[in-house]
This record gives C-alpha cells, structure tokens and sequence, in this order.
C-alpha cells in the first residue's frame, strides 16, 4: 500500500469526523506542509473553507466566527512559525471561552531537532492556553487507526465546545509526498453512521437544598446588586429580567454582557453605573449589602475600585461550569451552576427577598440622571460619535468594540436599547491586535457588524482588511482617530511622564487611513458632524462591502471633556445620594 494512500484515507477520516462532530468552518493558511488537511477540507462537501494568508490574521478571524457562530471552527497551518503567528488568538480564545480546533502540521520525527527547515518543537507550543493537546499518529490505512483519527477529531471537537470552551490543538506530523489523491474510493466512508464520540451533557443546576443555603444568606441583606459582566449567552436577558423585577433589585449591565440590548424589560438595568461610581464620595454612599455577578469581570475600572473598597461585602458569582475569575482578590463564594437556571430558581424560591425600594430608587434616579447628562451637546466627542450608533444600530446588527478607550467609551455612552442586537469584543486578554480580523470574521456569515475601534488598533490589524476585500465582507468600520493612544491621557503617565509620554505611550501615527482603505478596496469618509456620522451609518448600513468611517479628534481635549462631564455627574449624585 503506497504512502499517498494512507495519507488520503487517515486524513479523510478525520476531516470526515470533524464534520460529523459538528464543525462547519475551517480558517487555512497556505503552506507545503499542511498540504493533506488544506486539500481534504477544500474538498469536503460539509466544510466550508476560508483562506487568510496572514496567520495572526486567520487566527483572530476564526476567533470571531466562532464568538459570532457559537460553535467551534478548525484552523489549519503549516509548520515552523506559521503556528507560533497562532498564539495571540489562541490566549485571547483561552480567556475569553471562544472554542477553536487547531491543527497544526508538523515535521516528521526525524526530521526534528536535526536543523531541518522550518521546523521548530510544536509539541504543547502553547502551553496551558489549550484544553488539550495530542500529537497525532503519523497516517496509516489500518482499521484501527482509521478510527483512531475518527476518534481524535470527534474528542477535539466536544473538547473545544463542552464546559467552559476553548481551543485545543492536534499537531499533525507528515511525510512526504503530501497530496491526497481523492479518486480513491469510499475515503469518506465511515465505520457508524453517529459521531464517533457522541457527547451529551446537561446543565449544571442547584438542589433544593443547595438553593435555600444560598438564599438564607441573603434573607435580611436589602440593598443587593446584581451585576452582569462580559458573556455572549443572550438566553440570560429574560431569566436576569425576571429575577431583577421578583426581587426589585438594580442589574449593574456591562456593554458586554447582552443585558443592556434586547426586548427584555430594562427597568432594573443600570447601564451607566460606571459614570455614577467614579467619584469615591459617591461609591462610599452606595455600598451594598450583596453582590451576584454573572459572566467575567465588567469593564469598568470604577466598578473594580468598588469591589476593593467594600471587602466586607457578601460577594457570590455564579459560573456555568468551573472558574475563578475575581481579580480583586475579595472574599468570594462560587456557585457552579446554569446562570439562567440560578435566576429561574432563586426568582421562584425567593418569597420575602425583595429589596428595599428607596435603595433600588435611588439607583433608577441615579442612572437616570446620567442618561440625560450623556443626551446633551451636539459636539462631534468620541462620546457622542457612541451615542449615535447607539441611535442607528439595528436589530440582529453585531456591534465588535475594541480595546483602550472604544470599549471603555461603549461602557459610557451606550445606553440601553430595545433593538435585539449583540455587542462583542475581545476581552479575554484585552489585547488590540487581532480586532479587524476578528469583526471580519463575526460578520463573514452574513450578519451585518459594526467594528468601532481606535486608529492604533485600526493601524494594528490592516491586514485583516484583506479577507474583507477577498470575501466581499460586509462590515461597516468607525475609526476613532485621535492620533495615539488616547486612553494614557486617563492615566497618571500622561503627568508624571511628561518628558517621555508622547514617544512611550502617546505614540502618533501620523497616518492617512484613506490610502490603507482604497487599496483594500473600501470606501473611506472622514466624519465632520454627528448629523454627518448618522446619515454616514444608515448609508452603510443600506450598502454592502467594506465602509470605513473615520472620526478624528484630540487627545488632550477629549479627556478634559470627559473630566468636566465626570465632575458634573459626581455633583448630582452625591445630591441624590444625600451627600451634599
């Protein structure tokens, strides 16, 4: 039996299984050595395959398919360091429980630690950022293996998907010659007609003895939160919504937590708790007797400053599956359970846990107040160019936010809408690179994205345009183009690193975006007005392909802006708290 032969079946079966096992999506970047996967998945009926030069790029585009997709998707590269070009993506996947098949190929043995070409030591590369790693067994046509790569793609699949997801990788060593030949007969043919590893698992749920535990802590605490971190499940808007209104207490929502968009009611929703905490008069006026949060750390720094100044609090998060993520060290209890299941439970087992109204009151005036505050001015602000997507978005729309002062400018002024849509980000790791790629691919199946980001992170990732351009992607772009990083202006660096602050962390460009979109075949506009911007999106959002829309402003102005709107928010609060 001739080696193509074996080649063919063993990785027929593979990619067959993986089909099977639910995987629809494959990202490939061209290479010699990852011949036998790019080929068989191209030629797979069940399997559509993206093609991105650019590994970094291919990585985070996965990413994003399968944040926007929910489901994991493979990603295929050759050997040596196309694979460590993996690695950004792959630690933002770990973080932030997005599910990835990696498939690596691979020297064989012996061409190994011997200074062969492009081989470098791919085994566990990437560490304890996979949930798991094999080294795959080299191709063979024997029964036994045949099932073995059935068994190993159909595991890698569940793996990426089951508990808390994220990726996995399988390194493939190969010999040559590398081409399949795919008039063989019956490659595709497989030994049962379910997935190889059929999985089934169940939601994790509390007793009624676990429950009321739980509850009796709480029984006499009347001025609770609840507070919804960063998570894509939407299913959690109606089960929060319901024990938010049974127990009559405020939902501090994150902007990316799905709660502050939706036809579920936002009555209890207090989206603009990061403005109202600022100040560290009013966060003292606001203490709580409990905290539940659901889905990872918010993104508000105030938020984290409230947390580390009442240590003393009764402080419960609640994870599907197993975790600890509460950077700030307090006291914590953790209940691993379904969150909407927690919410469904605690709301129809709760009878005497409503919380005091002039508490839950003063949180509704509170956020309020800051709505209107963030309604006023006309002005083109970074803030305001927010405001106007908040506006014009539409339902099913994806908003994907980057890092730095995007994300932090949505958690402001993005107020709650009805309008069903989903806003994402890349928050596992907080990194800017990727973020381009990672749009593009949320939006590659069809659904009309927003990617709001700044022109660091803009110029970060251009060439995650190309897979925009090569797929005619339709994917609208705001650039927030202050010339630099404009969230070190926020920071203490922009005072006492007077001398060096505009080199280590101003960092102009200096750059004309205009150019970078024509060639990647777009359509550029620079924004002049708010009325300019809102027509700008409806235009865009009626038109298809690549839309980039570019808000310029300062640095310097913008954060004196935002610390005279603070300092304005800080007065009225500390009034409606009764502080002043």
């Amino acid at each position: 039996m001739s080696h193509q032969e074996k080649l063919t079946y063993y990785i027929a079966q593979f990619v067959d299984e993986l089909a099977r096992s639910g995987i629809t999506d494959v990202v490939i970047s061209p290479g010699s050595r990852s011949t036998p996967l790019a080929l068989t998945f191209a030629e797979h009926s069940s399997i559509k395959h993206w093609v991105n030069l650019d590994e970094r790029s291919a990585a985070f585009f996965a990413l994003g398919m399968a944040k926007e997709q929910n489901r994991p998707v493979a990603l295929v590269c050759t050997s040596g360091t196309a694979t460590a070009n993996y690695y950004p993506a792959i630690i933002e996947a770990y973080y932030s429980r997005v599910p990835l098949v990696v498939l690596t190929a691979d020297r064989p043995h012996e061409l190994r630690d011997v200074g062969a070409p492009q081989a470098i030591d791919q085994i566990k590369m990437y560490g304890d950022y996979v949930k798991w790693f094999h080294e795959m067994a080299l191709p063979e046509k024997h029964e036994s293996m045949l099932n073995y790569a059935r068994s190993m793609a159909s595991r890698a699949a569940a793996t990426a998907y089951e508990g808390n997801p994220g990726p996995v990788q399988l390194n493939f060593p190969l010999r040559e010659p590398l081409v399949p030949d795919f008039h063989l007969p019956d490659i595709w043919e497989s030994p049962t007609k379910d997935v190889y590893f059929p999985h089934v698992s169940g939601i994790r749920t509390l007793d009624e003895r676990q429950l009321d535990r739980v509850l009796t802590q709480l029984a006499d605490r009347k001025q609770g939160l609840l507070v919804c971190g960063p998570q894509m499940d939407t299913g959690l808007r109606e089960s929060i919504a319901r024990l938010a209104k049974t127990w009559n207490i405020p939902i501090l929502a994150d902007p990316l937590s799905q709660i502050r968009t939706g036809p579920h009611s936002k009555e209890l929703v207090i989206e603009s708790y990061d403005s109202i905490l600022k100040s560290s008069k009013v966060r003292s006026s606001l203490k709580p007797d409990f905290i539940i949060r659901f889905g990872a750390m918010p993104v508000s720094k105030p938020y984290r400053f409230f947390m580390e100044e009442n240590p003393d609090i009764l402080h419960i998060v609640v994870e599907a599956y197993e975790g600890y993520r509460e950077p700030t060290l307090t006291n914590t209890h953790y209940i691993y359970s379904d969150p909407a299941q927690f919410c469904i439970q605690s709301a129809d087992y709760s009878a005497g846990m409503e919380m005091d109204p002039d508490w839950t009151d003063k949180w509704k005036k509170l956020n309020q107040m800051v709505r209107r505050k963030w309604a006023e001015g006309e002005e083109l602000t970074e803030g305001h160019a927010v405001s106007i997507l908040n506006q014009v978005i539409k339902d099913q729309h994806l908003l994907f936010v980057g890092n730095s002062m995007p994300i932090r400018d949505v958690d402001t002024f993005f107020t709650a809408i009805d309008r069903d849509c989903v806003i994402a980000g890349n928050r596992g790791a907080n990194g800017i690179d990727g973020t381009i790629s990672s749009a593009a691919g949320a939006a590659a199946h069809g659904r009309k994205v927003t990617l709001l980001l700044g022109d660091l992170t803009f110029f970060h990732d251009l060439n995650g345009l190309h897979a925009v351009k090569q797929y005619g992607i339709d994917l609208t772009v705001i650039v927030i183009n202050n010339n630099g990083g404009g969230i070190f202006s926020f920071l203490p660096q922009a005072k006492e690193s007077s001398d060096h602050f505009e080199v280590l962390f101003g960092t102009p460009l200096d750059l004309d975006f205009q150019h970078a979109v024509t060639m990647y075949g777009g359509h550029y506009e620079r924004i002049t007005s708010l009325e300019h911007l809102k027509s700008s999106l409806n235009q865009a959002y009626n038109n298809g392909g690549l839309k980039v829309l570019e808000v310029q402003t300062n640095r310097e102005e913008n954060a004196e802006w935002h610390r005279k709107q603070w300092n304005e928010i800080e007065a009225y609060a500390l009034e409606i708290s009764g502080e002043n």
